[in-house]
């Protein structure tokens, strides 16, 4: 019996590699486009390091500058605010000196700032610090997504970009088991600054991205045969204006309703659950865990159905875990522990889409001026909403006001009203 032939794709710089198997992904990106893989999904696994420290330790950040609901939120909001402008300058700078050197870039800054937020005298220095986290924060998803996006194949750029994406659940979780260890040895006066002292852990990365990770050399060329390269005029000119305000809207609803939760999930299991932070730490596990195979999961829809479709159901499925997920009655802890497995599925699942769907919007040389600029607007408008659940939470509490995010997911349905599928499209 005749065995088949291994299933063979062309890469980008139109090379032939067997991408048949699980990882064939994976063996299709090739050595180089395998480190572009590795700095990228370390740089947003310890993006999301960096991010968390702020959401685990905002109990003890409120108790200890006595802040109200509303100021705790501001926190959340400021950093993702700022996120917006270093996520923009960032696509900028990879579309005109490269995307490794802007990753270096972002990762040195969210770095730098978190570690610095562990100093902060007051609540006004914390909150200034970490605006300033946010512009390195803001940047490093978009460029690196754009890195590895530009050596994968259209068959399977998805599923790749979406392990990318999983690195976020990584972060969370080592966020989450080093925040569990610290507050237990550490009194929280002291706790929450030594949260922000281990973000220093991405210092490591820079050195491996500097001395093996380079930019796809064919995409490369493109971009710097153009002189446009960089340039907002360009994602708002002819061809590129519709899409650019529509993926905005999309990245505000799907993020909208993301930051809420995990601004506010950790403070509804310690607030109205009364769970002590082994126990806060336990419950998360489960969402983690959800929010890790959703990614996963995510990336195969998203290559099987298309970009649209992915958002589409999991914006439908994310909205209904919100509601049910803060709507169970009390005494029902097991129930709300097992529950975050779908609910950390779902909202994590809709992101898979994301780094290949923006990245085949633009060309190569407004491709990280698009991506940068319309995933961190979104992110920057999307916001506002963990401030507003902040303020509601006074009046309704945190759980009411948790379904609030559930309507950011509608707004990512209007969205996709106005984007084209991209589906198969190889990058120009």
């Amino acid at each position: 019996m005749r065995t088949p032939a291994p299933s063979v794709a062309p890469t980008p710089s139109g090379e032939q590699r067997d991408d048949s198997g699980a990882l064939g992904w994976f063996r299709e990106l090739g050595p180089r486009g395998r480190r572009a893989f590795a700095g990228a999904f370390g740089g947003y696994g310890l993006d999301s390091y960096d991010f968390f420290t702020l959401p685990l330790s905002m109990v003890a950040i409120e108790a200890y500058f006595l802040l109200d609901s509303g100021q705790t939120g501001l926190l959340t909001t400021v950093t993702l605010v700022s996120s917006a402008v270093g996520g923009a300058v960032a696509g900028v700078l990879a579309d005109r000196i490269g995307r490794v050197k802007a990753l270096l870039i972002t990762v040195a800054t969210y770095a730098f700032f978190t570690v610095l937020c562990g100093l902060a005298p007051t609540y006004e220095t914390l909150l200034a610090f970490r605006a300033l986290q946010g512009l390195g924060f803001g940047g490093e998803w978009a460029v690196g997504a754009i890195l590895v996006a530009e050596y994968a194949s259209a068959k399977h750029r998805g599923r790749t970009l979406a392990f990318i994406q999983s690195s976020w659940a990584v972060g969370w979780g080592l966020a989450v088991l080093v925040y569990t260890v610290v507050f237990q040895v550490v009194e929280d006066d002291t706790a929450w600054r030594v949260m922000f002292f281990t973000g220093a852990l991405p210092a490591v990365l820079l050195v491996y991205v500097r001395r093996s990770v380079q930019d796809a050399p064919e995409a490369a060329a493109r971009r710097l045969r153009s002189p446009r390269r960089g340039s907002f005029r360009a994602i708002f000119g002819p061809g590129l204006r519709r899409p650019t305000l529509f993926a905005v809207l999309m990245s505000t609803g799907v993020q909208g309703g993301y930051y809420t939760l995990a601004t506010w999930v950790p403070t509804y299991l310690d607030d109205e659950r009364g769970l002590t932070v082994v126990g806060t730490g336990g419950y998360l596990a489960f969402l983690i865990t959800g929010a890790f195979t959703g990614y996963l999961t995510g990336g195969w829809v998203t290559d099987r159905l298309g970009r649209k479709n992915n958002v589409a159901l999991f914006a439908v499925l994310s909205a209904a875990a919100i509601i049910v997920y803060t709507n169970l009655p009390e005494g029902a802890n097991t129930l709300v522990m097992v529950l975050g497995f779908p609910l950390g599925f779902c909202m994590s699942a809709i992101f898979s889409s994301f780094g290949s769907f923006l990245a085949e919007l633009y060309p190569a040389d407004v491709r990280g001026t698009g991506q940068g600029f319309t995933y961190n607007t979104g992110r920057a408008i999307g916001a506002f909403f963990p401030t507003l659940v902040g303020f509601m939470a006074d009046s309704m509490g945190v759980g009411g006001a948790l379904i609030f995010g559930a309507a950011g997911y509608g707004l990512a349905l209007i969205a996709l009203l106005g984007l084209p599928e991209t589906k198969g499209r190889e990058l120009a």
